[in-house]
């Protein structure tokens, strides 16, 4: 992670990655180019290491040459191009590629083909580094991309934000969410989770997220997810995975404003734990612990017996069905125990005493991340 000003940028495109895909750039237009002498024009100021790199790399004879506009103003593109630096040479009958950093919106691009519509230009070629196919807004034709990428700020390998950036050799991409705490609270049956993870809500401000609940809102509300998993639940098959992860997605997509999430039921296996983990990278985020409630087995068998009593809910009130429950929590928090030991992020806290007690052991736990 980098800062830049007052933002934080992630790793997102290697040096290593740019370096492949800058040379399989050179391969394709040397081989379209012949035995034609082209012109390279750069685009200051993202392209010049771009360009440096390209040129370096081509194989045969060409020209270079440079060109400025102004259209960035910190975060955003401007609609308002101008060309600050022209041409300086006849580019009259000379083929000519374009060598661009980067094509968002695609206005600089307009104001590219406004430049050369009287350079009177035997062939006009777009070649762009990296590609948003989500912000371009244009119908120019682009000849060459070496790589698309999501409509995210960018920085490194010539891009900057507000004069930084530049120098890096890899790209960077935006962090959007700068500050934000996500738990996985697991607990046995009895443990008290449901009641710890209201208070938690309340004390951090935090989206609590269950996943029995949003499978019961799905199903109830008969989204397409809820009818997907229906169809798995009703011939007795196991919901598939991706599937919870797309309704968490949903639910989290729904508080994208939130100060973190309590995940309440998920994961349950490995291949979840990485499935949520990559679901939360995709939100510039993380997990950042896994606290789970102890409880001795003892004690959890009396209190599902006595909430049973009042419940009304049958496997509260049969001893071996509550000893199996547990028994089941064991086999499957066990796995994930050592998933999140191995970054450091499981925590055990005593699920026994009163409700404040374990609240404010909790509280000690979350105030240290």
């Amino acid at each position: 992670m980098i800062k830049l000003h007052d933002l934080s940028f992630k790793p997102f495109i290697s040096e290593q990655d740019v370096d492949v895909t800058v040379q399989r750039m050179v391969d394709e237009i040397a081989n379209d180019m012949q035995d034609e002498i082209p012109v390279f024009v750069g685009i200051l100021n993202g392209s010049f290491m771009f360009v440096s790199d390209f040129v370096k790399k081509y194989p045969k004879p060409c020209e270079v040459t440079f060109i400025k506009l102004a259209s960035y103003e910190g975060l955003k593109s401007s609609e308002d191009i101008q060309r600050l630096i022209g041409l300086t040479q006849d580019l009259s009958g000379r083929k000519v590629v374009i060598l661009e950093d980067i094509i968002d919106s695609g206005n600089t691009l307009e104001a590219i083909h406004r430049i050369f519509k009287n350079e009177n230009v035997d062939e006009l070629k777009i070649a762009t580094l990296f590609y948003k196919p989500e912000a371009y807004k244009k119908d120019y034709k682009l000849h060459y991309v070496g790589r698309e990428i999501p409509n995210k700020f960018i920085v490194g390998y010539g891009l900057d934000y507000n004069g930084l950036g530049r120098d890096l050799p890899a790209i960077y991409q935006l962090k959007t969410t700068q500050y934000m705490t996500n738990l996985v609270l697991f607990g046995p049956p009895g443990a008290g989770k449901g009641t710890q993870a209201e208070f938690l809500k309340d004390t951090y401000n935090l989206v609590h997220i269950s996943t029995g609940d949003v499978f019961r809102f799905n199903i109830k509300n008969e989204t397409a997810l809820g009818m997907l998993a229906k169809s798995y639940m009703d011939k007795g098959e196991l919901v598939p995975d991706q599937v919870t992860i797309d309704m968490l997605n949903a639910e989290v997509e729904k508080n994208a404003d939130a100060n973190g999430f309590i995940f309440d039921g998920f994961p349950r296996t490995n291949a979840q734990a990485e499935a949520l983990d990559k679901l939360m990278d995709s939100k510039d985020s993380q997990i950042n612990a896994m606290i789970a409630l102890e409880v001795d087995d003892e004690v959890l068998v009396q209190r599902l017996l006595e909430r049973g009593k009042t419940s009304g809910r049958k496997d509260d009130a049969n001893e071996s069905i509550i000893r199996s429950r547990i028994t089941e929590y064991y086999k499957k928090t066990a796995v994930l125990k050592d998933y999140y030991t191995a970054q450091d992020k499981y925590f055990g806290v005593d699920g026994v005493g009163s409700i404040q007690d374990i609240t404010e052991r909790l509280n000690t736990v979350i105030d240290t991340l």
